[in-house]
């Protein structure tokens, strides 16, 4: 074997200009889906953490249906009190959960005695929310930013373009009006203790109150919530966390339907980003099926082309007696060693860039997110690659080394 591999390896190097071709076409290829990757995933987890640390969680729980019509922000889908107790009871004993924090979320109009508008108030205990979405009082750029008081009772925070538009500032007092689930409306004065960026972009209409307050507003009289955002301890372990909770929702039924009387949803069924992350993860695929057809058309060129080129050697040696199947060896090790050592400094080159990268500290804005690309070395990705390369450079030289192996010494010494 040790002389196959010497043999094989001289014989790449006899053709010093179509080898180094060929392997630089093989490394660009291995590089650049070692350079997406990293980038693509860096990207991918940026956009997560913004999302699901300032506003949505990692899973959210409702009442049944309540997700149906969440756009209109329904106070008569709400979670009660007995609902919630075993909730937290289920969440309590669950160790993959960090934290949760109980919301309540409703429409309502906002006016500074001169103008209204219309906003969503999401209101929260400040202490649960600022862990379950840790990077939220970062979003607060004016006022109390403090994670345990950003919002207390009698406070808000408002969004920046509500502020703007109404010529809202620190300090000043607006009024909130809403509608409860009976149809009543009530209107409580509130004080501006904060403004904060939307994430959501310049649409996005986003206001925090105290939980107390909602309760105040709205006069709900039964401990009722309308969801529960849940943070996990680690986020790589969403899939099992989010099916042992819908099993265990499943057991509490309906109070008169006997259904599951809840419901939990990850981010990428609440959140129209996550339809970016799965157009990343589709680009990666892609970018790995170019990858799988470059190194395929050009080691099955090369293989091919050695094969008619050599047809008078093969035949030298086939007549001194060396049996096909070291033939056959001989030039499968050729397309190996083309494809490993190729995919080797793809690695090396890609691996570097993404230091480069990484060591940078990219930082651009996404919408309204502002991002930081600092990608890791994708080991997955590098192994991945490295196989695909060694397995389809094995099955583009085997017609030809077959092809090679088949041939009777006699026809092809006529070549000579």
């Amino acid at each position: 074997m040790k002389n196959i591999i010497k043999i094989s390896w001289r014989n790449l190097l006899r053709y010093t200009r179509r080898t180094l071709l060929t392997s630089s076409l093989i490394a660009v290829g291995v590089a650049l889906v070692i350079i997406f990757g990293g980038i693509g995933a860096s990207f991918k987890d940026e956009v997560i953490g913004t999302i699901t640390n300032s506003n949505l969680g990692d899973i959210q729980i409702h009442k049944k249906g309540y997700v149906g019509s969440m756009d209109n922000l329904p106070l008569d889908i709400a979670i009660p009190e007995q609902g919630l107790n075993k909730i937290k009871s289920l969440l309590d004993a669950n160790p993959e959960v960090k934290a949760y924090s109980e919301r309540i979320r409703f429409g309502a109009m906002i006016s500074n005695f001169a103008q209204t508008t219309s906003m969503r108030v999401t209101a929260v205990y400040p202490e649960k929310e600022s862990i379950t979405c840790p990077a939220l009082t970062e979003r607060i750029k004016e006022g109390n930013s403090d994670p345990k008081t950003f919002v207390q009772p009698g406070s808000i925070v408002i969004p920046a373009n509500i502020a703007a538009g109404m010529n809202l500032k620190i300090g000043d007092d607006a009024v909130l009006v809403a509608t409860n689930k009976d149809g009543s409306v009530n209107g409580v004065t509130f004080k501006i203790s904060g403004i904060s960026e939307n994430i959501l972009g310049p649409q996005g209409k986003d206001g925090y109150i105290h939980i107390d307050d909602a309760v105040s507003l709205l006069r709900i009289e039964n401990g009722e919530i309308t969801e529960i955002a849940v943070k996990l301890n680690d986020f790589d372990k969403l899939k099992k966390v989010y099916s042992r909770l819908k099993g265990e929702l499943a057991q509490i039924p309906g109070k008169d339907s006997g259904k599951p009387a809840f419901e939990v949803h990850s981010w990428e069924e609440l959140s129209p980003f996550s339809s970016i992350v799965k157009i990343v993860t589709l680009l990666i695929l892609v970018v790995r099926l170019v990858l799988v057809s470059i190194v395929l058309i050009s080691i099955l060129n090369v293989m091919m082309m050695s094969v008619y080129e050599r047809i008078g050697e093969i035949g030298t040696i086939a007549s001194i007696g060396t049996p096909p199947s070291k033939i056959l060896a001989l030039f499968l090790t050729e397309g190996l060693l083309l494809g490993f050592f190729s995919a080797l400094a793809g690695i090396i080159f890609g691996t570097g860039l993404l230091m480069i990268v990484a060591a940078a500290k990219l930082n651009f804005v996404f919408g309204m997110m502002k991002l930081s690309l600092s990608p890791q070395i994708p080991t997955a990705e590098i192994i991945l690659s490295l196989i695909i390369v060694v397995v389809i450079s094995a099955l583009a030289s085997l017609q030809p080394a077959l092809k090679a192996s088949k041939m009777e010494p006699v026809e092809a010494l006529r070549h000579v």
